[in-house]
C-alpha cells in the first residue's frame, strides 16, 4: 500500500436530507481520505427483482472522486430485501431455534442456491457498474461473514455430503466418532441424522467445522466473481470480527479466519473495545495480531469505534490513541463505523463520529489531528513489518471442542477465557505475538510458542509441536492440551497423550479445585492472589521439574506446574487454572528461559511499546500511555526522532508521556535484516 489510509464507513442513503457536499468538505477537513460504500443497502440498490438502481452509488462516487477521496465498495449481500424473502422465503435460515425471521440482517442461508442466484446477480451488476470508476480502490466482500448457525435441510443434504467424501463409509463414521454409544450407530446413509440434537461432541464439532468451511467458500466464491471485475491495483478484502461479548474478545468460533484469508488480497478486521477507563489497547492488539498473522502482512481495520455508545465515548486523547495503537500493529488503515449517527432504527444510539446534530465536536476534532498526523507521516509508517518471535497456537478445533465439553459443570470459561489470560499477561508485559494455527508450517521461527487449552489436536500437530521443543524451542502448554485427537476422541493412553513426551510427566485424574492454592507460593503472589479454579490436573511427574505442587490435604502430592528439558529445548506445561497474578509469574520465567527478556520487558503496562520496520528500513517504536496519570521513562535505545513532535530523542534520556498520549520515536540507524 503506498500510503496509510483514515476513512470512515458512508452511507448516503441513510442521510435525513442532501448534505453529502457538507459531509465531504468536513472529510477534508479531517484528513479523511476513503469511504466504505454500499454493503448495507442492498433493498436501495434493486428495490424489486431485477430492478437495479445504484443512483446513490454513482452520486457518491462522483463526489468522492472530485474530492480526491478513495472509495472501497462492498458487495451489499449479508442483509437481504423484502422481495426476495416474499417471494422465497426458504432463502432465510434455519437454526438450531427454527425458521429464520425477517428483519434482521445475517439471517440468510449462504448456501441457499436461490440466495447464491441473487446474491452473485447484485455483485456482477454493482461491481460490473462501479469497476472503472477511478474512486474505487478495492471490493469489500460481504460483511462481518458467519455461518449464522445456518443447519437446516439443504445444510444437512450438503453436511452428509461432505462426510462421504471425507470418510468414505459409514463404518469409519462410526468408528471415529463412537456412534455405537446411546445407539447413534448411522446404517445408512439415507438414514444420517440432523446434527441439531445430536449428543455426540466429536460429530457436533465437524458439523462445526463443516459449517466453517462453509463460510470459507462462500467468501472465496464472492471473491472470484469479484476478481472477474477488478482492475490491476484495485483490492478485495473482506472485514473479519471476534468472539462478541459486548465488544471484540476473541477467536471467532464461526469463522476460520486463517482459511477464510487465503482468497482475499488482504485482510480486513473489525475492532471494538472498551473505553474511557477500561481501554487497555488488549483488544486492539489482539485483533491485530490475528489479522496481521491471517496473511503474514498489514491489514485493514474496516470498523473501529468513533462515539458508538455512551460508555465507549473516548476521553479527550483516547481516540488517537487508538489510532496510532492499530498503526503499531501493523495496519495500513483505520476507519470508522461510521461517519454520521442515523437517526432511527436499530442502531440509531451506536454513534459515528459526528452526532445527530453533523455538527463538529471533541471527538471529530481530534478526528482532525489524526487525519492530519497520518498525512504527514504516511509514508515513515505505512507497511510497518514486525518479526516476533512469540506466537500463540490458536484453534477453532480446540475451542468448539471445549464448547461440547465444558471445565466442569457450572463453569462459565471457555477456550477464549484460557487465551485472553495467557495474552493478556504477555501484552501487559510489552511481548509481542503472532498467530499460528494447526496448519501452520512456521513454528521453527518462534524462540517461544503459547499453546492455551489445545484440547483437539491430531497427532502429527502433536508430533510436530514435540519436534520444535526437541530442536530448541519453548513451549507453554496449559490443562487440557492433547487430550483428543482432531475427532474429539480421547486417547486411550496416559495424558497428555503424544506431549506427554516433550512434557515428561503424565496424570490419568483430574478434579474441580475447592480452596486449593499452590503450595508454598512458588511464585510470590501473596495469599490473595495464591489460589486456582475450575480445573486441576493431578501430574505425576517423569522427567520433569515441579515448578509447582498443589496445596490440598488429599492431591498435595501431586504436581500443578511443571517444566521439562526435552532435546534442546522446554516445555512448560500448566495443569490447572490459575490467578492472573500466577499466570503472569509463569509467563514471565518462560519469556526468560527463552532468552527473550529484554529491553521493552522494563517497561509494563500500563506504558504499552510496540516496533516495526518500515518501508525504509527504518526502526519505528511505538509508546503509549494507556492510563490517567503520566509516566516517566528512560528511552533505552539509539538515538531517534519523535515523528510527533519532531523532537531529537538521546539514548537514554528521560522522558515523560503524558495520559492517553502516544510517542512514536524512529530510529535514527537504518536497520539491516
Amino acid at each position: 500500500m503506498k500510503q496509510l489510509l483514515y476513512g470512515v464507513a458512508y452511507y448516503d442513503e441513510y442521510m435525513p436530507y442532501d448534505r453529502l457536499e457538507k459531509d465531504i468538505q468536513m472529510m477534508k477537513d479531517a484528513g479523511i481520505n476513503v469511504v466504505r460504500i454500499a454493503e448495507s443497502t442492498w433493498s436501495t440498490h434493486e428495490p424489486q427483482n431485477g430492478v437495479f438502481d445504484f443512483t446513490s452509488v454513482d452520486r457518491v462516487l462522483d463526489a468522492m472522486h472530485k474530492a480526491d477521496i478513495k472509495v472501497i465498495v462492498g458487495t451489499p449481500t449479508y442483509a437481504v430485501p423484502t422481495w426476495m424473502v416474499k417471494e422465497h422465503p426458504d432463502v432465510l435460515a434455519t437454526t438450531p431455534k427454527g425458521s429464520g425471521k425477517y428483519g434482521a440482517r445475517q439471517i440468510m442461508d449462504i448456501t441457499n442456491p436461490t440466495y447464491l442466484f441473487f446474491a452473485e446477480r447484485i455483485i456482477r451488476k454493482l461491481i460490473g457498474h462501479v469497476k472503472d470508476h477511478p474512486a474505487v480502490i478495492g471490493y469489500q466482500v460481504d460483511n462481518e461473514t458467519k455461518h449464522y448457525d445456518t443447519s437446516g435441510s439443504n445444510v444437512q443434504l450438503l453436511f452428509v455430503k461432505y462426510m462421504r467424501e471425507k470418510f468414505k463409509t459409514l463404518d469409519n463414521v462410526n468408528k471415529l466418532f463412537g456412534l455405537d454409544y446411546w445407539s447413534n450407530r448411522i446404517n445408512s446413509w439415507e438414514d444420517f441424522p440432523s446434527v441439531v440434537g445430536t449428543i455426540n461432541g466429536s460429530l457436533g464439532s465437524e458439523f462445526s467445522k463443516f459449517q466453517r468451511q462453509l463460510v470459507t467458500n462462500f467468501l472465496a466464491w464472492q471473491v472470484s466473481i469479484v476478481n472477474e471485475y477488478k482492475h490491476s491495483g484495485q483490492f478485495v478484502t473482506q472485514n473479519f470480527d471476534f468472539e462478541w461479548r459486548g465488544y471484540s474478545y476473541g477467536v471467532q468460533p464461526r469463522v476460520d479466519h486463517f482459511k477464510a484469508a487465503k482468497s482475499l488480497d488482504i485482510t480486513g478486521v473489525d475492532i471494538y473495545h472498551p473505553s474511557q477507563d477500561d481501554l487497555t489497547g488488549i483488544e486492539i492488539s489482539f485483533g491485530g495480531d490475528v489479522a496481521r498473522s491471517t496473511k503474514s502482512g498489514n491489514y485493514l481495520v474496516m470498523e473501529t469505534e468513533a462515539q458508538a455508545f455512551t460508555n465507549w465515548v473516548p476521553y479527550p486523547g483516547q481516540l488517537r490513541l487508538q489510532a496510532f495503537s492499530h498503526l503499531a500493529s501493523g495496519a495500513n488503515m483505520v476507519a470508522y463505523w461510521h461517519w454520521h449517527s442515523i437517526h432511527n432504527s436499530f442502531e440509531t444510539y451506536w454513534k459515528g463520529l459526528l452526532s445527530h446534530d453533523f455538527e463538529p465536536n471533541p471527538v471529530y476534532n481530534e478526528a482532525k489531528t489524526i487525519g492530519s498526523d497520518f498525512r504527514r507521516l504516511s509514508s515513515q509508517l505505512v507497511n510497518l513489518k514486525k518479526k516476533n518471535k512469540v506466537a500463540f497456537l490458536i484453534s477453532n478445533e480446540a475451542l468448539t471442542a471445549i464448547d461440547w465439553f465444558k471445565f466442569n459443570a457450572t463453569s462459565t470459561k471457555n477456550y477464549n477465557d484460557i487465551v485472553r489470560m495467557m495474552y493478556d499477561e504477555l501484552y501487559k508485559m510489552n511481548i509481542e505475538c503472532d498467530m499460528v494455527h494447526p496448519s501452520s508450517e512456521n513454528f521453527d521461527q518462534y524462540n517461544l510458542l503459547i499453546v492455551p487449552a489445545l484440547y483437539a489436536a491430531s497427532d502429527n500437530l502433536l508430533n510436530q509441536l514435540n519436534k520444535f521443543v526437541k530442536n530448541g524451542g519453548h513451549i507453554v502448554y496449559t490443562f487440557k492440551s492433547g487430550f483428543t485427537d482432531e475427532f474429539v476422541k480421547v486417547r486411550t493412553t496416559h495424558q497428555p497423550g503424544i506431549i506427554h513426551e516433550a512434557c515428561g510427566i503424565y496424570y490419568n485424574m483430574f478434579v474441580e479445585p475447592k480452596n486449593v492454592s499452590l503450595a508454598d507460593d512458588p511464585f510470590q503472589v501473596g495469599k490473595e492472589n495464591n489460589y486456582i479454579e475450575t480445573w486441576m490436573e493431578l501430574i505425576t511427574p517423569l522427567t520433569a521439574e515441579v515448578l509447582a505442587y498443589y496445596d490440598h490435604p488429599h492431591w498435595g502430592k501431586y504436581a500443578a506446574i511443571t517444566e521439562n528439558q526435552y532435546g534442546e529445548g522446554k516445555a512448560i506445561y500448566i495443569g490447572c487454572i490459575p490467578s492472573s497474578a500466577i499466570m503472569k509469574k509463569i509467563l514471565e520465567h518462560a519469556v526468560q528461559k527463552a532468552g527473550l527478556w529484554g529491553k521493552d520487558q522494563e517497561l509494563a503496562f500500563p506504558l504499552i511499546t510496540k516496533s516495526g520496520i518500515n518501508q525504509m528500513g527504518e526502526k519505528i517504536r511505538y509508546y503509549f500511555n494507556y492510563s490517567e496519570e503520566q509516566i516517566a521513562f528512560n528511552y533505552p535505545y539509539k538515538e531517534g526522532l519523535e515523528l510527533l513532535t519532531e523532537k531529537p530523542i538521546k539514548a537514554e534520556e528521560k522522558l515523560d508521556i503524558d495520559p492517553w498520549e502516544v510517542l512514536i520515536i524512529k530510529e535514527a540507524e537504518k536497520q539491516i535484516d
